[in-house]
């Protein structure tokens, strides 16, 4: 689903996702609707001694206008969340590429995470201690508003009793939420990274398991999508570290393929079709009739292009134009900038110098190597 820019605060993108202006109008009607206003009201009232007109509440389109207030307090509130926990990762140097409100709540991108144990410590706890921040000054609001206030009064007494169960929730050991990571990080006091994560990301697929049982017992629909979102989180940031650790001290240019088969432009499918097989290669350099490299061709190129077509087409035709990459770049960080839909594909070049090129092939290559050689070391 798209995202839109909203504002930017401390130079970090706020931005909104469809998800969640979908869900929003839902959220304020399940506030304002049924019981939920005289439970919430009788809770505040234990919690703080204060009384509240439910009569007035409950009156004409007034539950309606409480669930929209607080249904935005609450994403009000986890935006502070996140800025909480951008600050302290910002303190540490770390860059924040935005911020996204979605339907789960939101999520600070950051575009690196630190691998001190005492970092991530903070930057994850920072969160839930944001949390229990704005709690405390709703509670406040709640003793100090007139009576007259009685929906601002609601709505500050209900963001406070949801912001503490946000934190208690939050500092569940369900990686990768703030308390999985809080767990990674006290792990990798005495463990490397790497064992870390997958302790933490193990716990947080069997919260994903449990969480998907209760969704399903008691039909609650947004802790059924956190438990595949927790899931699919967990496994792929244990694959992402392992992916790191394999590739530790490798660049670009460890893993190249030097000397790539070459076709030109101007060659028909059919004969490219011909010269693939002789040599044996999937992925090709492409270049002019001067011989200057102008992109690259895959075995997946030519069987996306028409067979009826492929006596007069030519590789220029089916030819994908890939970015260039200095062979002394880190290649754990190559991949994940090249990841996307199109696959892992480059120029290698050193001071505009073609050296090779780089494909998902060479990367499947390295880490069956690093492997076999990991696995040899520790046997």
């Amino acid at each position: 689903m798209r995202s839109y820019r909203l504002l930017s605060i401390w130079g970090i993108p706020i931005r909104v996702n469809t998800s969640l202006l979908i869900f929003l109008p839902i959220l304020a009607w399940l506030i304002g609707s049924g019981g939920q206003i005289e439970t919430y009201a009788g809770l505040i009232g234990r919690l703080t001694g204060v009384e509240f007109d439910l009569a007035r509440l409950r009156a004409g389109s007034m539950p309606w206008l409480v669930g929209v207030v607080a249904a935005v307090g609450l994403f009000v509130s986890v935006t502070v969340h996140e800025l909480g926990h951008s600050w302290v990762a910002m303190r540490y140097g770390i860059e924040i590429e935005s911020i996204t409100l979605w339907i789960l709540g939101g999520l600070a991108s950051l575009k690196t995470f630190p691998k001190e144990w005492n970092r991530e410590f903070w930057i994850a706890i920072a969160r839930p201690v944001s949390s229990l921040l704005v709690a405390v000054v709703c509670y406040v609001a709640v003793l100090v508003m007139p009576e007259s206030l009685q929906i601002p009064r609601f709505v500050a007494g209900w963001l406070a009793i949801v912001n503490v169960t946000l934190a208690v929730f939050n500092l569940l050991p369900a990686f990768p939420m703030d308390g999985g990571r809080i767990l990674r990080a006290l792990l990798a006091r005495s463990r490397p990274y790497g064992t870390a994560t997958r302790l933490a990301a193990r716990v947080g697929v069997g919260f994903a398991f449990l969480f998907a049982i209760v969704a399903v017992l008691n039909f609650q629909i947004i802790l059924l999508l956190l438990a595949f979102f927790i899931y699919s989180a967990a496994t792929t940031e244990s694959k992402a570290v392992l992916l790191d650790e394999l590739l530790e001290g490798i660049t670009v240019g460890d893993i190249m393929t030097h000397d790539p088969a070459r076709v030109t432009m101007s060659t028909t499918l059919d004969e490219f079709g011909g010269q693939m097989l002789r040599d044996r290669q999937t992925t090709y350099l492409v270049t002019d009739t001067g011989g200057t490299p102008v992109g690259l061709v895959t075995l997946d190129d030519l069987k996306k292009a028409r067979r009826g077509d492929r006596e007069t087409a030519t590789v220029g035709e089916i030819m994908r134009d890939v970015p260039s990459v200095d062979s002394a770049a880190d290649a754990f960080e190559t991949l994940a900038r090249l990841q996307g839909p199109g696959g892992i594909y480059a120029l290698v070049q050193r001071d505009g110098e073609l050296l090779g090129i780089l494909s998902e092939a060479d990367y499947a290559h390295a880490m069956t190597i690093q492997r076999g050689f990991r696995s040899g070391i520790g046997g």
